[in-house]
């Protein structure tokens, strides 16, 4: 088949496309090499893939980028949690109104695609599910700012305010986004859905959960957790973690993400559905900045701040057996995939931007004083 992989050559993306090309598929990239994360074609994109330098926001050429291509995987979007709360415009120009683009074009014009697969993030969940001792499974929304004030970090039953416990959050849970990057990916993962069912083009939204491995961008301080405390941690500065460390996500192997991907192009029962791609596993952001200060081999104690973000969830973790039912199963433990991680890290520059970053927030007054 012809694939068109946008943000073909990202992390996640070029992963993709260099299983796409294993099983004999011809691809094309399109991809616009943000300034944030590249400063030029990366030495490891697939030379058997075809290149498009190009922009999602430019219609003619994505016109024709997506030409005689059969299968469209949509990857490309600003990425960039704190950085989307004070470049709004800039994160819906790319991630809504990109999407908006592509969308408007398999409407509107000619061509033959078949299957739209979407990147779609956990982060369109804002908090996880919880479950309350008295009154049962619960949704929380934000912790107030009292709360987080008084450094009362865990969440509360939404009903009776008591303590919760977190639990496996399901694709079924209410969609309560938090961040202006979280928004533009619920618009992504809605917009295509919605295309695809009224149109009947077979359309899968896969709902990443914290993603990592080697081709990360170490220098942007904006991306997942694991590259900007490497970063960290390379340039011997200890990683600083908000809140009390005791905060937990769902870390997945990009390898894993991408075998997700090739399962959803090629299950018709993946078809109009939207999936949990994560390792059903809690993991908690002090645990991670541990293992990898371990693994580059640095005595560096986390720096835990005891302040909060604005907009930051506590828990969230995925429920991966809808995903299994189409024979997804992750494959890559944590220890095996933060040690490749830490290996291809080690021969990588990594510019530590994260004072910088914090900084931003701080000025914005996003992060507490």
């Amino acid at each position: 088949m012809k694939i068109l992989v946008t943000g073909g050559a990202g992390f996640i993306g070029s992963h993709i496309v260099d299983e796409l090309i294993k099983e004999g598929h011809c691809v094309r990239i399109f991809d616009n090499l943000e300034p944030q994360v590249h400063n030029q074609v990366p030495a490891y994109l697939n030379e058997d893939a075809e290149f498009v330098k190009g922009d999602v926001r430019d219609i003619p050429a994505l016109e024709a980028a997506i030409r005689d291509m059969d299968v469209i995987f949509h990857e490309a979007a600003m990425v960039g949690v704190g950085q989307s709360m004070y470049q709004v415009k800039r994160y819906v120009d790319v991630n809504t109104a990109g999407t908006a683009n592509l969308l408007d074009l398999l409407v509107n014009k000619d061509h033959h695609v078949k299957k739209l697969i979407v990147a779609s993030s956990m982060s369109i969940y804002g908090e996880g599910m919880y479950a309350c001792e008295d009154c049962g499974v619960v949704y929380p929304s934000l912790r107030p700012d009292g709360q987080l004030k008084s450094h009362e970090w865990e969440m509360k039953c939404p009903n009776c305010e008591k303590y919760v416990k977190p639990v496996p959050t399901k694709e079924s849970k209410p969609l309560l986004p938090t961040s202006i990057y979280a928004i533009t990916k619920k618009d992504q993962e809605e917009m295509c859905l919605a295309i695809g069912r009224s149109y009947g083009l077979p359309t899968v939204a896969l709902r990443y959960f914290n993603v990592y491995g080697p081709r990360q961008a170490l220098s942007n301080p904006y991306t997942g957790v694991c590259a900007i405390f490497s970063s960290r941690i390379k340039n011997d500065n200890p990683p600083i973690i908000f809140e009390d460390g005791l905060q937990s996500r769902d870390f997945l192997s990009v390898h894993d993400i991408v075998q997700a991907n090739l399962l959803a192009l090629k299950k018709s029962s993946a078809n109009y559905n939207v999936f949990n791609v994560g390792s059903g596993k809690q993991a908690t952001i002090l645990d991670i900045a541990t293992i990898l200060a371990s693994l580059y081999g640095k005595k560096l104690k986390p720096d835990i701040v005891n302040r909060y973000r604005s907009g930051d969830i506590r828990h969230c973790f995925a429920d991966i057996s809808k995903i299994k039912e189409l024979g997804f199963q992750p494959s890559v433990s944590i220890d095996a995939g933060m040690k490749e991680l830490v290996d291809w890290g080690k021969t990588q520059e990594a510019e530590d931007r994260g004072e910088k970053a914090y900084n931003e927030l701080k000025e914005r007054g996003l992060v507490e004083d």
